[in-house]
This record gives C-alpha cells, sequence and structure tokens, in this order.
C-alpha cells in the first residue's frame, strides 16, 4: 500500500503541479541499473515492463515522487503513453515490425529479424498430376514441343525425322481428345492445336514427297467448318497438283483460292494470279497466260511478271506487243534507294561510320540481289527479242539499247552492245569482224566496260593463234581493271604458250588473290605446276579445285595422272574410278585404267577395262593392239582377227596389221585364207620382203605353182633392198667427211641433218609401232607361237601437251544471262 497514492477527496485545484514522471528525469538515468544495461548490451530490445494500472506507462518499478519518494504516477492525461502496452493487449503494427522489431518478445529471448530460428520452410503442397485437367495440360505441352521439334528438324534439312515428329505429334492430339472426352471437357476442345497438327503433318508429307497424304490432310482442314480462314491452304493444295503436271486441277484449286481471299488481301491475290498465268504457260495457253500476266502489270507490275509477259509474246510472234511488254519491262519501279547515300558525303565522323555500318548489312545486300536479278532479267529479254523484233538483229540490239538508255538501267546499255558482239560470234557464219569492231568501240569506254571488252577481244586472238594481239588486249584489260581475275589468266596464258612457266604462275597466282573462287585461275595453276614438274604443288592445286567442283571428271583425272606421276597406282586407280562414275563412257578413262591394272599384272580386270574402252571408242590403236595380243596371247587367234582387222582399216597404209592379221589365220590353222591375205597384201605392196617370204613358205608347203614365181620377187626385192642399204650409207660417210671440210660443207650437212631428223622421227613412230608389235607372229617363225608378254599396249594421256593449254578468259560457251559470266571463262579444258 506504501505504493499507492490514494486521491484526495476534496480536490485541491492546485495539487499534482509538482509531481511528473520520473521516466523523463535524466539526473537519474545514470543510476538507472536497466538502462546502463540496455546501452552496453543488446539487451535493451526486450520488451517494456507494462503497468500494474490500466492506463499508466510505467511498470512496477517505483517513481521518485517530488517528496523524495518513489511510487508509481498515473499519466497526467490519463492514456497510454507511447511505447507502453498493457497486458494481454497485442500492440499495433508499425512501419518497424516488416524488419523483424516487435515488442511482444519474452524476456530473454534473441533478435532474429530473418526468422531463422524458426527452422526452414515447409515443402511447397506436391501437385497432384492424377486430375484430369493436369493430364490434358501436360499432354497439351507434349504436341505443342513436337510440332516445334518437327520444324525445327524440317529447318534442318531433316525431312524424315520432321514427318515422324508431325505423326507423332498428330498421335498425341487425338489422345488428348480421348482425354476431354472422357473427363467431360468436350466443350474446351483447343481449335487452334488442333489447326497446327494437321496443317504441320500436311506440310512434313508435302515436303517429303507424298503428294496423296498432304491432299488428304489438306482436305481434312478445308472441309472442316470450324476452321476458319481453311480456304487459303488450296493454295497448297493446288501448288501440289501443279509439281504432279496436273495442271488443270491446280488451275481449278488456285481459282477457288482466289474466291475465298478477299480483295483487302492484294499481294495474296496477285500471287495466286501469277501461279495461274505459269501454269497456263505450261499448258501452252499463252492467251490465258498473258491475260493474267497483263492484269498483273496494270495493278502490282513487278519483273518477274513483265519477263513472264514478254515470253509469251514471243511464243506467239507479236512484235509490237513484245516492244512494249520491254517498255514496261525496264519501267518497273524496284523501290530501290540510290547508291549515292552510302557514299559519305562530308567529314562527318558519325555519318561517316553510320554509311560504313549500313553499307554491307543485310538490307543493302537483298537491295543488290533485286537489281541483280532485275538486270539479268532485263538483258535475257533484250537478247531473245533483238532478233525477233526487227528485220535482222543487230537493228533489234539497237533499239534494246536506245530504250535502256533511256530507263534507270543505263549502265546495262554497254553491257547489251558486247552482248551483240558476242552474237555475232555465236551465228553460224561466225562474223567475226563484226564482232571484233564492235568490241573495239569500247576501247575508249570507261574502265569496267573497257576491261571487259579487252577480255573477250583477247579470247579471241588467243583461239586465232595470234598470241601477241592476245597479249596486248590483256594488257589493256589489266591497265583499265588490274583487279580483273579475267584480264589476269588470260595474260598468264599469253605467258603460258611463250613456255615462262614461272611468270604464267604469277599472274594466277594474282588472278586467285582477287578472286579466290576462280576456278579458271586455279587449274591453270594446276597445269603450269605440273609442266614445271612440282607435282606436290599441282596435286594440292587440283585437290582444293576438286572441294570446289566435286564432280569434275577433268580435275579428277588430273589428279589420276598426278597420283602415277608420283609412283601411287593405287591411288590413280581410285581417282580413275571417280571419273568413270562421273562419266561412264569415257574410253581414255577406261584405257586407262586397264593399263594400270595390266601394270599391276592383273589381266582378267585389264581385259574388261579394254573391253569397255573399245566398245565405246573402236578406233583407239593401242586399245586395239592390247586386245590383239591379249587373244594371241591366250590362244584364241581367231578372235584377235577381228581387232587387226579394225586396225587395218584405221590405218590401210599399215602393212603391219594386215600382216598380223594373216599370221593369225596361219595360227588358227585356215591356210587358204591367210595365202589370200598374203596375196592381197602384195598387190597393195609388192616391195614387202616380209609378205614374200610367207608367200613362199606357204605355196611351198601347200605345193603350189606360184612358188618359183614368189621366190624370184623375193631374191629381186632383196637385192633392191640392199642396194638401197648401200646408197644410204654412203651418202651418210660423204656428209660426214663434208662436216670436217668446211663452212659450207657444214652448213649442206646440216640441212642433211634436218632432212635425216625428220626421217629419223617418222622412223621412231614405226619403231614405236613395231616395238608394241615385236612380240607378235614374227616373219622368219610362220608356224610357231611366240609370246607377247612383252607388248607395250601403252595409254596416251588424253590431257596430254597438246590438251593442256591454259583455260582462257573469256566463255567458249556463251549462252549465259549475264555479261559478267560472258566475260570469264572458266570452262575447264574438254578432252
Amino acid at each position: 500500500m506504501e505504493n499507492v497514492h490514494l486521491a484526495v477527496e476534496e480536490d485541491d485545484l492546485y495539487s499534482g503541479y509538482n509531481d511528473y514522471n520520473p521516466t523523463f528525469d535524466s539526473e537519474e538515468l545514470e543510476n538507472d541499473v536497466a538502462f546502463q544495461q540496455a546501452v552496453r548490451t543488446s539487451h535493451g530490445r526486450r520488451p517494456p515492463m507494462t503497468a500494474k494500472f490500466p492506463g499508466t506507462a510505467i511498470g512496477a518499478r517505483p517513481l521518485a515522487s517530488s517528496f523524495g519518494t518513489r511510487m508509481a504516477m498515473a499519466s497526467s492525461m490519463g492514456r497510454p503513453m507511447t511505447g507502453a502496452v498493457q497486458e494481454g493487449a497485442a500492440r499495433p503494427m508499425t512501419a518497424v515490425r516488416a524488419a523483424g522489431y516487435t515488442s511482444s518478445l519474452t524476456h530473454g529471448s534473441s533478435f532474429d529479424p530473418l526468422g531463422q530460428s524458426r527452422g526452414p520452410a515447409p515443402p511447397l503442397e506436391a501437385k497432384n498430376e492424377d486430375t484430369p485437367e493436369e493430364k490434358i495440360k501436360i499432354l497439351e505441352k507434349k504436341v505443342n514441343d513436337l510440332i516445334e521439334e518437327s520444324c525445327m528438324a524440317q529447318s534442318m534439312g531433316s525431312l524424315q525425322l520432321a514427318l515422324e515428329k508431325a505423326k507423332e505429334a498428330g498421335r498425341k492430339e487425338r489422345a488428348l481428345a480421348r482425354q476431354r472426352e472422357q473427363s467431360g471437357n468436350v466443350d474446351h476442345i483447343n481449335l487452334d492445336l488442333t489447326y497446327s497438327v494437321l496443317l504441320n503433318l500436311a506440310n512434313q508429307y508435302a515436303n517429303n514427297e507424298m503428294y496423296p497424304e498432304a491432299l488428304n490432310s489438306y482436305q481434312v482442314i478445308v472441309k472442316n467448318k470450324m476452321f476458319s480462314n481453311a480456304g487459303r491452304l488450296k493454295v497448297n493444295m493446288a501448288n501440289i497438283y501443279f509439281k504432279q503436271k496436273n495442271y488443270p486441277k491446280a488451275i481449278k484449286f488456285y481459282r477457288m483460292a482466289l474466291d475465298q481471299i478477299s480483295n483487302t488481301h492484294k499481294e495474296m491475290r496477285i500471287k495466286i494470279m501469277q501461279n495461274i498465268g505459269v501454269v497456263f504457260v505450261r499448258l501452252g495457253q499463252y492467251s490465258d497466260a498473258i491475260t493474267s500476266f497483263e492484269h498483273i502489270m496494270s495493278e502490282s507490275p513487278n519483273i518477274k511478271t513483265g519477263f513472264n509477259l514478254i515470253l509469251c509474246y514471243y511464243a506467239i510472234g507479236d512484235r509490237e506487243r513484245m516492244k512494249k511488254a520491254f517498255q514496261k519491262l525496264i519501267s518497273v519501279p524496284l523501290g530501290i534507294d540510290d547508291e549515292e547515300k552510302y557514299i559519305p558525303s562530308n567529314d562527318d565522323t558519325n555519318t561517316n561510320m553510320v554509311i560504313e555500318a549500313i553499307k554491307n548489312d543485310k538490307l543493302h545486300q537483298m537491295e543488290r540481289d533485286v537489281k541483280v536479278l532485275a538486270e539479268k532479267y532485263i538483258m535475257t529479254a533484250a537478247k531473245l527479242i533483238a532478233p525477233a523484233i526487227e528485220t535482222s538483229f543487230a537493228n533489234g540490239f539497237d533499239w534494246c539499247v536506245d530504250m535502256v538508255k533511256s530507263s534507270q538501267y543505263v549502265e546495262l546499255a554497254n553491257d547489251l552492245e558486247i552482248n551483240k558482239a558476242i552474237t555475232y560470234l555465236r551465228q553460224k557464219d561466225f562474223n567475226q569482224v563484226e564482232a571484233v569492231e564492235t568490241l573495239k568501240t569500247f576501247e575508249k569506254k570507261d574502265s569496267r566496260v573497257k576491261s571487259a571488252a579487252a577480255t573477250n577481244l583477247s579470247f579471241l586472238y588467243f583461239l586465232e593463234k595470234d598470241y601477241d594481239q592476245a597479249e596486248r588486249y590483256a594488257d589493256l584489260a589489266m591497265n583499265a581493271d588490274r583487279y580483273n581475275p579475267a584480264a589476269l589468266i588470260n595474260k598468264g596464258n599469253t605467258v603460258f604458250v611463250k613456255q615462262d612457266h614461272e611468270k604464267a604462275g604469277e599472274f594466277y597466282k594474282e588472278a586467285l588473290r582477287n578472286d579466290s573462287s576462280c576456278t579458271g585461275a586455279l587449274y591453270n595453276l594446276g597445269l603450269t605446276y605440273k609442266r614445271l614438274n612440282r607435282l606436290e604443288e599441282a596435286l594440292d592445286c587440283f585437290l582444293k579445285l576438286h572441294a570446289i567442283l566435286r564432280n569434275s571428271s577433268q580435275v579428277m583425272y588430273q589428279l589420276a595422272n598426278l597420283y602415277e606421276q608420283l609412283g601411287d597406282p593405287h591411288q590413280a586407280v581410285e581417282w580413275l574410278m571417280q571419273v568413270i562414275s562421273v562419266t561412264p563412257t569415257d574410253p581414255h578413262a577406261l584405257a586407262k585404267l586397264g593399263k594400270l591394272h595390266d601394270d599391276e599384272g592383273d589381266k582378267s580386270q585389264a581385259f574388261q577395262y579394254y573391253c569397255e574402252s573399245y566398245r565405246y571408242c573402236p578406233s583407239n590403236i593401242d586399245v586395239i593392239t592390247w586386245l590383239g595380243a591379249y587373244y594371241i596371247e591366250t590362244q584364241f587367234c581367231e578372235k584377235a582377227i577381228q581387232y587387226f582387222e579394225r586396225a587395218t582399216l584405221i590405218q590401210p597404209t599399215q602393212v603391219n596389221w594386215q600382216l598380223i592379221t594373216a599370221s593369225c589365220y596361219r595360227r588358227s590353222g585356215n591356210y587358204q585364207k591367210a595365202l589370200e591375205t598374203y596375196k592381197d597384201i602384195h598387190r597393195k605392196f609388192p616391195d614387202n620382203v616380209e609378205c614374200l617370204r610367207f608367200l613362199v613358205r606357204l605355196s611351198t608347203d601347200m605345193g603350189l605353182k606360184e612358188v618359183q614365181e614368189y621366190a624370184t620377187k623375193l631374191k629381186k626385192v632383196e637385192k633392191m633392198k640392199e642396194i638401197r642399204e648401200q646408197r644410204v650409207k654412203s651418202g651418210r660417210e660423204s656428209s660426214a667427211r663434208g662436216r670436217k671440210e668446211g663452212r659450207e660443207g657444214s652448213a649442206g650437212s646440216s640441212d642433211d641433218v634436218k632432212a635425216d631428223s625428220s626421217h629419223s622421227s617418222s622412223s621412231t613412230k614405226g619403231e614405236r609401232l613395231s616395238t608394241k608389235m615385236r612380240s607378235l607372229p614374227g616373219s622368219n617363225e610362220p608356224y610357231e607361237a611366240s609370246s607377247p608378254k612383252e607388248l607395250d599396249a601403252s595409254y596416251v594421256d588424253p590431257l596430254g601437251p597438246q590438251m593442256e593449254r591454259p583455260k582462257t578468259g573469256a566463255k567458249k560457251r556463251i549462252d549465259d544471262d549475264d555479261f559478267g559470266d560472258e566475260e570469264l571463262g572458266d570452262d575447264l579444258l574438254p578432252e
């Protein structure tokens, strides 16, 4: 009771002024143990002690009064003070509660704002996948994933995998539909998902050329009225009928699709009408195609449609409308900005950086592609209609050039002029003078056109073997445009034919530095290394070329030839097998394979390839010789006769083939036929000693009366042969003595040597031929078989030295559409 302050019954008006709340007594804080402990430790965050009496902000701690007595005092305002909480009452939330501060902690608890003392959070409630709704969601996700995988596989070229994924998506979608029916959610069918599955399946069928299945899938979509805008898919169905060459049905479906597309989709309607026009062209109904194309050119003109319209007019032979269509074609707007915007015009660094950045971006590349395509169509159309619109192609070209000069394609005028010159060359009368004169008119034009014209002139003079003029124009082309690879190739060719192979190789290398994809320069460089006997470097060139031209038989043959020279016959056989896979009827490659197998000792395989070579080219003497010798070696002389008779037809002035034929008759036992053959040889070559010897022997053995006659002729011919030999021997001795006497004798002997060398070259050829046949039936043993093991059926390289001239820088076959190809010579050398 000593702490209880009793109120006076009679209120004193002036009482209580000296009473104050000891909480605000700062003088007593030094003696307050609880406060000092709170300052030193975190214990000060303990909850405050609640008041014993309601309405007070002080706990049980005694308070000092003005009389020095500590007692609890009530608030003068009669309400709880801030921070005081009544016992058992919840304190209102304040701004610091979210950070973990609270006044409800018990005495002695630790500060834990993150609630770590409460332990880990309870695990999330597991999703129940057994419910129908969850099963449907999972199935929908699987179907979407399969459609996406199918599209990705198709974009990467895996058409079969894309089709399998599309089929699996269809199966999953049907399972999803059954699941919805079982769960009673039929009203929530996902039509978009069904449409996507069917459309993707139809597309994958079409990509895999399974056209009936694709048409069935499209029909399912088109006939379902629940799918909006499904009628557009009839365009896809029409495309399939077009691929199947069912043109009437294609037109029908194109028109059905056109009827279902509103006029707001103008671009789509234009494309369908263009397809209809193309189908009419395939059907040969040019008037109907012209109607479609003319409508397109009046509504939304484009380059491709304009070109197709010219083709239709050309097909029906309408000159005037061809001219009008050509004028429409060159007036079609391309929607491309001027190239000048990509040229820096001031010293502004930021602007120049922006121009440099957009100079080669995808948009600019697309603009260039559109322009190149337009120029290609215009050039092709001009070359097509030029001979038809006027009385002569020259006048027609002139009209086209005038029209082009007044259009936005002014630069094409010079290219058309060059094409005019090339057309002269393509004419049957080969009006080369006009072509040359036309090309010479460009010598004073700008550098690009001058270089192109000079390149073609250099090529023409090179074909005429006027190498000085070819080199002159090659130099002119190089001076006009040093980065023109065709000009560099032509220059290298002129140096190559002068046997300066090192310098020619430098020009070919420079052409490759300017254009790394220039196959002509790479091929010629390989030939140059081959001439210089740098076989490894030549092999490297042709291997690089093979990586670019995978199916070039010339490149593969050069590789085979190089491996043979490097002493690797197995690799040579492998490359020749690739040549045969590309050109199976090449007799030279087949004969080469036969020779390689013969060198390896595989006679049966060699015989097979030689037979194939003979079947495609029965005039190759080397192949005929090998096959005849093979049959003689295997004791089938009667089969060898047909080959040597063929050789007799090819070289009727060579007596050796007829002698071998007669010898084969003797070996096969047909002496009567052999005698007739020898008599025929004697009539054609009466001075042939070998024939007379055989006639004497056969006549003696057969008891014929003509023995004495043939013997007399034989002695006479042998005597004449001895006299000729003595004369030749004495002539050589006298020429040898003349060389020692003086300058005149030296000059005379020089002429003799030249004549003798000429005779020697011809005799060398005869010796080579006799060497090949030295193992065939001999003359002095008419009835004994001789072994043909030493037969030399050598194979002549089809791309030998006479064929290894470099490729020229201009086209031999000038039939491409654009000028850029016509000035460049990338054609490989023909065999």
